[in-house]
C-alpha cells in the first residue's frame, strides 16, 4: 500500500468531506453481528468514528502514524499502524471490515487473503470511494480539466479505479445490491482550495514543479464564489458490499 497522504495529513482531517449518515444507516441494516469492525486505511479515523456508535468494537489501522495521529478517539477505538495486507488481528473475529477511498492502494490479493482470514463466519465488507465533485457545468468544466489534464501525469495509475467509480476493481465475494451514495457539503472557495491540496496528484506536482497548480485553477474559480459566497458540491459515492465467505 502507497502512502501518499501524511505530507498533508492536517489538510486531510479539515477539509475532506465527511460521508453521509445514510451509508452508515445502510451498513447497520445489513450487518447483524456487530462485535467488531475493522477500518483499513482508517487515516484520520472518520468512518472508524462512525462504526463506533453501532459497533462493540473497532480496530482501525492505517501505514501512516501522521494520519494516525490526527484520528478521532473514543473509547471503542483501537488504532494500530499496520499495512492493509497483514494486521494483527485475531482470526474470525471481524463482522464487517471497511474501506473508504483506499482500497485502490492495495495489493489486492495479499489484503483479501488477510480479510477473510480475520473474518467472523458472517462477516462482510464493504468498500466505496469518490471522485471528482460537481456544482455545475461551468465549475465542472474547470474541474474536468484540472483533474485530466493539468493534473494527468501526476495521478497513479491506481486512480483509474476511483475514476471508473470502483467498477473494474476486484472483488471476490459475494457481492449484494448497494444503494447509490452521495456527498454533499455546502463550501466556499477557501474549503475548495484546502481540500484540493490534500489530493495526492497536487502534491506530487508541487514536488516536480516547486510551485502549486491550485491557486491559478482558485483564481479561475473565484468568479463563481463572489464575496465568500458557498456552492452546494456534491460528490458522487459508489459502493460495494459483499458476503466473505
Amino acid at each position: 500500500m502507497k502512502d501518499n497522504f501524511s505530507l498533508q495529513c492536517k489538510g486531510y482531517s479539515m477539509y475532506r468531506p465527511l460521508y453521509p449518515p445514510e451509508l452508515f444507516d445502510f451498513l447497520n441494516a445489513v450487518v447483524q453481528t456487530k462485535l467488531n469492525a475493522w477500518d483499513c486505511a482508517t487515516g484520520n479515523g472518520q468512518c472508524a468514528r462512525e462504526l463506533a456508535n453501532s459497533f462493540q468494537h473497532v480496530y482501525g489501522s492505517d501505514i501512516s502514524e501522521k494520519q494516525l495521529s490526527e484520528a478521532i478517539q473514543k473509547e471503542n477505538i483501537t488504532y494500530a499502524k499496520e499495512p492493509a495486507e497483514q494486521t494483527s488481528l485475531p482470526a474470525g473475529t471481524v463482522n464487517l471490515v471497511t474501506v473508504a477511498q483506499a482500497l485502490h492502494w492495495f495489493n489486492f490479493e495479499k489484503f483479501y487473503e488477510e480479510v477473510r482470514r480475520v473474518s467472523a463466519p458472517d462477516g462482510m465488507i464493504a468498500v466505496w470511494c469518490y471522485s471528482l465533485f460537481s456544482v455545475n457545468p461551468e465549475i465542472d468544466q474547470v474541474m474536468d480539466e484540472f483533474h485530466f489534464d493539468i493534473l494527468e501525469a501526476y495521478w497513479d495509475r491506481e486512480r483509474k479505479y476511483v475514476d471508473d467509480g470502483y467498477g473494474a476493481i476486484p472483488f471476490p465475494f459475494k457481492e449484494i445490491e448497494c444503494p447509490r451514495f452521495e456527498i454533499k457539503c455546502n463550501w466556499n472557495i477557501g474549503m475548495l482550495e484546502g481540500y484540493l491540496n490534500t489530493w495526492s496528484a497536487v502534491q506530487k506536482f508541487i514536488k516536480v514543479n516547486n510551485e502549486s497548480p491550485v491557486p491559478a485553477l482558485i483564481e479561475r474559480l473565484k468568479k463563481f464564489f463572489p464575496s465568500g459566497e458557498s456552492a452546494a458540491v456534491r460528490f458522487p459515492l459508489p459502493m460495494k458490499m459483499g458476503y466473505i465467505l
